[in-house]
């Protein structure tokens, strides 16, 4: 079989059969490379655990117990995610690079521990870096469980071996799926892989935080591939512009720290 041309624009992954100098989708110039598709695989867009049923439930059936949420340990961000994540949520975690994402993170993880199993996936940083930071944070529970890994379909494998109530990735631009052609951090790559996670948060009931890089270059990026699945966004921006903290839609919320 034939393979098919076609170019791809880097910047908001607008896909085309033809190359165009400027993008017409988000406008960027010289951003179209060109790529060769490979016959689609009948396993791509499936997961290696095995789905829970889904069934029509009446609204008033619905057992929301006593509506226990995670704790975050920081006022603003539970007050952004109404009192707290909750169980089986999808939350969006951003901000620019080298801004303290993964130290929030881990920050969040000492308190969310006391009452859950947390596994913290870091697709940038080895086991012995996180170690370090911890350290320096002084951050220690018996419920934190790190894991440096990439591979989609390695971090689901361990996720379900663990079954921790909350999952971390950090950050969605370093994980991929093997069956695609596209390269981690590319539109395709980050639509599949939210989507894969976001499909284990509903059929396993787990909390996902998952973190993403906003460069220049990326703010059209994600805002495309990720804007309508995320049950929350938090939007972190540096210390320099006074380090507010907001929701999507929702005025900057001051940070105390």
């Amino acid at each position: 079989m034939k393979q098919k041309t076609v170019f791809l624009c880097g910047d908001c992954g607008y896909e085309s059969p033809k190359w165009y100098g400027k993008c017409p989708s988000c406008g960027a110039w010289n951003t179209m490379s060109e790529f060769k598709e490979k016959p689609v695989s009948a396993a791509r867009g499936t997961n290696t655990f095995q789905r829970g049923e889904s069934r029509p439930t009446l609204l008033k059936d619905i057992d929301t117990g006593d509506e226990s949420r995670f704790h975050s340990g920081i006022g603003e961000l539970d007050r952004v995610l109404g009192g707290g994540a909750v169980h089986g949520s999808f939350v969006l975690v951003g901000g620019e690079p080298g801004i303290g994402k993964s130290t929030l993170l881990l920050q969040m993880c000492q308190e969310m521990c006391k009452n859950a199993r947390v596994l913290y996936v870091s697709g940038e940083e080895s086991l012995k870096q996180i170690k370090i930071r911890a350290a320096r944070l002084h951050i220690s529970s018996p419920e934190l469980y790190i894991l440096a890994e990439t591979d989609m379909e390695q971090i689901i494998n361990e996720t379900e071996l663990l079954e921790p109530d909350i999952l971390i990735v950090d950050s969605i631009q370093t994980v991929y799926k093997r069956d695609l052609t596209r390269c981690p951090g590319g539109t395709t790559q980050i639509k599949e892989c939210a989507m894969s996670l976001m499909q284990y948060a509903k059929n396993r009931n787990v909390t996902i935080l998952l973190l993403v890089m906003l460069t220049k270059r990326v703010r059209w990026q994600a805002r495309k591939s990720l804007s309508t699945w995320w049950t929350a966004c938090c939007i972190s921006k540096g210390i320099r512009r006074s380090v507010p903290l907001s929701a999507c839609g929702e005025k900057p919320l001051r940070l105390n720290q």
